[in-house]
């Protein structure tokens, strides 16, 4: 068997590279929040309706749902690191184009490419999985977790400041002097991971996947424009339809796909995956509507009558609160397990949403809701990839949570087409201004509360929870290699060992891969400062454990597994590497 040539890294990580990582977290998230403040007036910065200008949010959302497992499987093939600077590339170039126009198309075009940032929160966990001892991988993946809540708090009220003060497209330059900032810092603290995943890339499953969803979306914002009974709109969502499910078709026959679909058929894996959804829808109602409703004049009746920065201030405990539930989560998960978590979430984005309904009358009012809805969001955001993880066997646990990751972009991107489509069709028209109603928010309320009710049915119909004390609730990243590393000593069913040197030394950070009788990959894992290893099989027969480590020639090693409930005992003795002449 051939073996895949790396690029080994050119030291090893050093104390920079969390903070470094985390950094590009919080550069997505400032991406992400950027246009927050001047939602209410794009619609007259641009030129255009305010269904179309919804477009300039749903855009980048859309974008980072895709780039998310299409960066995730590039960096699986081509290196993380070069992944991760890639994709703030794509992001420092957009911020420029948006930067230079105020024309709808352009914008569009500029902030469709800034959404490409979002494929660097799992490349940066990835790399903190392939390059951190384990005692410090948990602090670190909880950091980069943060680093998008601290982000996004900080973001709002900067981003309003500015466009307070200046011209609004400064904010883009900003963003884009962000971006170059975190490629430099990468390049010079963070080393490229060894890891390597054999295989191709899945061209026609990227394509699909982006056509089935812009599809989707389309026909949502700009239903009432053409009527939702018109032969248009329900084309559009027919032709959705139509090519979503081929999309899934596809992704299931072929050997490498951008999304593993196989791990859906699990009812843990199907209702978690489904609650992912609605908890996405309900995360982003609230940043839609509470910074408009302060910001709007107190002539219209119910309008606060705040300034920018004042908007972002109230709207900004949203993120922060999500961060300080961390602590938090960890003691509920440890006591009651994740589902009984995700459902406390869910019910506390219930009563914030709930309550919010009735206030809408102060701004004092608005942080209250942000907080409540914060603390709830976090808490059910925290709970997903520790039901993932508990669900599936080792082998599946990177292409499940990759899954997942997709199913709440899917839901950010849903809402913001839903929610702009309902305060622009709700609008006055004042002066040829459209203004955004209260009737508008309250609808808006409305859905993100309907999203949570069904989200609580689904947590509801979730098998019971493993043993808390089984469950690890560090967030995964979407690459082949996390497949086991948390749960190794776990594997019931598969093999174990260590990983040897040619002098009998254990050899660490040595990548184990296990293949199947097709030639697949079935699973790997990283060993661990004593060498150890340990993999699960998917079913009993004959595999090849193929293992490689810097300084030490590859192996490939055949073993049968009969497919009980036992782990084989299976030690890797890598040979000395071979000098040519």
């Amino acid at each position: 068997m051939t073996d895949t040539t790396t690029d080994q890294p050119t030291r090893k990580a050093g104390g920079a590279v969390v903070p470094v990582l985390a950094f590009a977290g919080i550069v997505v998230a400032v991406m992400q929040t950027l246009l927050v403040p001047v939602i209410k007036d794009l619609p007259q910065l641009l030129d255009t309706a305010p269904s179309n200008a919804t477009w300039v949010l749903t855009s980048t959302l859309l974008s980072g749902a895709v780039a998310t497992p299409i960066m995730g499987r590039l960096g699986d093939l081509y290196g993380k690191r070069r992944m991760l600077v890639l994709s703030l590339a794509v992001m420092v170039i957009g911020a420029l184009v948006s930067a230079f126009t105020s024309e709808l198309i352009t914008m569009i075009v500029g902030r469709t490419l800034q959404g490409f940032a979002m494929g660097a929160i799992p490349l940066g966990i990835g790399l903190m999985r392939d390059m951190l001892p384990r005692e410090r991988l948990g602090s670190a993946m909880a950091l980069m977790s943060s680093s998008i809540g601290v982000g996004g708090g900080l973001a709002l009220p900067a981003a309003a400041l500015v466009a307070q003060h200046t011209d609004w497209h400064a904010l883009f330059y900003g963003a884009a002097g962000l971006g170059a900032l975190a490629i430099v810092l990468t390049l010079l603290a963070v080393p490229e991971s060894p890891m390597r995943a054999q295989g191709s890339f899945d061209l026609a499953g990227a394509l699909g996947l982006s056509t089935g969803l812009v599809l989707l979306l389309l026909p949502i914002t700009k239903g009432s424009d053409w009527g939702w009974s018109s032969g248009t709109t329900l084309g559009l969502f027919a032709a959705a339809v139509v090519v979503l499910l081929l999309w899934g078709l596809y992704e299931l026959r072929v050997q490498a796909p951008l999304v593993d679909l196989r791990t859906t058929a699990r009812p843990a894996v199907l209702f978690t995956n489904l609650a992912s959804i609605m908890v996405g829808v309900a995360f982003y109602v609230v940043s839609l509507v509470l910074p408009q409703l302060l910001q709007l004049p107190t002539a219209t009746g119910y309008g606060l009558g705040q300034s920018m920065v004042v908007a972002g201030l109230c709207v900004a405990p949203l993120g922060l609160t999500m961060m300080f539930t961390a602590p938090v989560y960890a003691r509920l998960s440890a006591r009651y397990g994740p589902k009984v978590t995700l459902i406390i979430g869910l019910l506390i984005i219930a009563v914030g949403y709930g309550g919010g309904l009735g206030l809408m009358d102060a701004a004092w009012q608005t942080i209250v809701t942000s907080v409540i809805l914060g603390a709830g969001i976090g808490l059910a955001y925290s709970s997903l990839p520790a039901l993932i993880v508990g669900a599936v066997p080792a082998s599946e646990t990177g292409a499940a949570n990759g899954l997942n990751t997709l199913m709440r972009s899917i839901g950010t991107s849903v809402s913001s087409a839903v929610v702009g489509m309902v305060l622009a069709n709700t609008a006055n028209n004042v002066g040829g201004v459209a203004i955004p109603t209260m009737h508008g928010f309250r609808v808006s309320f409305l859905i993100a509360t309907a999203a949570v009710a069904v989200g609580l049915l689904l947590a509801l119909f979730l098998p019971k929870s493993p043993r808390p004390a089984q469950l690890h609730t560090q967030l995964r990243a979407s690459s082949e290699e996390d497949a086991s590393l948390e749960r190794a000593e776990e594997a019931l069913r598969g093999f174990r060992g260590r990983v040897l040197g040619a002098d009998g030394a254990p050899v660490a950070r040595a990548k184990v891969t296990l293949i199947d009788r097709r030639g697949r990959q079935a699973g790997a894992t990283v060993s661990d400062e004593e060498g150890r290893y340990a993999l699960a099989v998917p079913a009993r027969g004959p595999y090849v454990l193929a293992a490689k480590a810097a300084g030490h020639g590859p192996l490939a090693s055949s073993a049968t597994h009969s497919g009980e409930e036992r782990a084989v005992d299976l030690d890797l003795s890598l040979p000395g590497e071979t000098v040519s002449a």
